[in-house]
């Protein structure tokens, strides 16, 4: 399985959402298709316990949803990495609570398509850091934060080659990026 990392971020590269420049539901009708577009090839969603019960506690409520993302959420293998967790309450959910690195480099041996890693800042600098990652999303939103944690760690400075690209009407502009060596 290909190790994905989609993430949602600012101009500046921020991706800690510390004002309110997202909206899961606010998504233009191209945006969405892009999405869906990209959920059709997830086999395993992966997520830390903080994005894990974020998401939990939001998406299955979403009765009205019309974009599929709560749908798809719902129907998902999801996969929480969490040292605390006992139950996760969450249809076809289970926890990951032994080291994250070696569950996913154990997760980008099996058969299968994607694992996509979405949030979770902490564990997406881990496995950043110990380059078992290997495709970047990036749905940059027309807004500078000016502050919190960005896509890439600190002390992380990646080469990377131009996979794809698009802009939406909104102005979020999507790029996907592979490692280089």
């Amino acid at each position: 399985m290909r190790i994905i990392i989609t993430q949602n971020m600012t101009l500046d590269g921020r991706v800690e959402m510390l004002d309110n420049w997202f909206d899961p539901q606010a998504q233009d009708e191209e945006l969405s298709a892009e999405l869906m577009r990209q959920s059709a090839n997830d086999d395993v969603l992966l997520l830390g316990r903080q994005t894990f019960e974020d998401f939990r506690g939001y998406w299955p409520l979403q009765t009205d949803d019309t974009t599929g993302v709560a749908d798809h959420l719902n129907r998902v293998d999801k996969r929480v990495v969490s040292t605390t967790l006992t139950e996760p309450d969450w249809e076809n959910s289970s926890i990951i609570d032994g080291d994250p690195v070696d569950a996913v480099a154990a997760l980008r041996e099996e058969p299968g398509r994607d694992v996509i890693l979405t949030g979770s800042i902490t564990l997406a600098h881990a496995l950043i850091t110990a380059e078992v990652v290997d495709e970047f999303r990036m749905f940059t939103y027309p807004v500078w934060q000016g502050r919190g944690r960005g896509f890439f760690p600190e002390d992380v400075q990646p080469r990377l080659q131009l996979l794809d690209s698009k802009s939406f009407v909104s102005g979020i502009v999507y790029s996907a990026y592979r490692p280089q060596a």
